[in-house]
């Protein structure tokens, strides 16, 4: 995929960008996005994407609009529908679904069953103490239903809020086991996980997925900001879920089996 560089020259990163097929977390204005469903997704198909998950919040994030489950059975006939105008890029379905304080998700298992991807994030009681933090980030990616662990620390920089507090040793661990996708944001103001932690998910053996965590057009370009991350850190380019094709990845959310595993 052909994106703008954004973080200087980086052969290898940029090398890393060009063999992303798609982004698996971005925002319509059906949520807190500001552009249509469609405008995001034929800006994804001109950047050179394949493919891309649409990933709206899900119900509690009053402040971001989350959908519904009426709203987002809504949202999947509205992306098929889009499908066939788009053919051959396409937009796969999804959520950032949140992840409550008991470790639970936000929406109804049969529907997010539905879903090609879900993205399983944190955004409530940041500043739990680290026991508790980690009980609830271990039980939402062990879940079956969680294909990726969204910008795991929460924290946006700039001073404006700091990493929450967990066991990130265990966390990862627990990723690794069930299969779920560690995020690498590309959001400049998250740039989540730092990256000692990203080094740390390495060893611990996960998959990743290089996201923009787009709510404009104008953001997802973003990809080579992670790229340039995950080269830093040693993030073998086998274990990134976006390198796969759109059956590849609808293969390994059913099975976690990657290409050729």
């Amino acid at each position: 995929m052909a994106v703008r560089a954004l973080t200087g020259p980086n052969a290898a990163a940029d090398e890393l960008c060009a063999a992303l097929r798609g982004d698996c977390h971005l925002h319509s204005d059906w949520s807190d996005g500001g552009s249509p469903i469609e405008l995001m997704a034929r800006t994804a198909a001109r950047l050179g994407h394949d493919w891309a998950v649409l990933t709206d919040h899900s119900p509690r994030l009053t402040v971001a609009r989350g959908l519904s489950a009426d709203r987002l059975r809504e949202q999947l006939d509205v992306v098929a529908a889009l499908n066939e105008r788009l053919a051959p890029f396409r937009l796969l379905t999804g959520i950032e679904v949140d992840i409550l304080t008991d470790g639970s998700l936000d929406q109804e298992p049969e529907l997010l069953d539905r879903l090609d991807l879900v993205v399983a994030s944190v955004h409530s009681k940041l500043r739990m103490d680290a026991r508790p933090m980690t009980r609830r980030m271990v039980a939402a990616v062990s879940d079956p239903r969680v294909d990726v662990l969204g910008h795991c620390t929460g924290r946006l920089l700039g001073g404006k809020r700091p990493e929450s507090a967990f066991d990130a040793a265990e966390v990862f661990a627990a990723c690794a086991e069930s299969g779920t996708a560690v995020e690498i944001n590309c959001r400049p103001e998250r740039l989540d996980p730092p990256r000692r932690l990203l080094r740390e998910a390495v060893q611990a053996g996960t998959f990743f997925s290089v996201d923009t965590d787009a709510h404009a057009p104008g953001q997802l370009d973003w990809q080579i900001n992670g790229c340039a991350r995950a080269v830093e850190c040693g993030v073998p380019k086998e274990r990134i879920i976006n390198t796969w094709t759109a059956r590849q990845l609808g293969e390994w959310t059913r099975t976690r089996k990657p290409p050729g595993g």
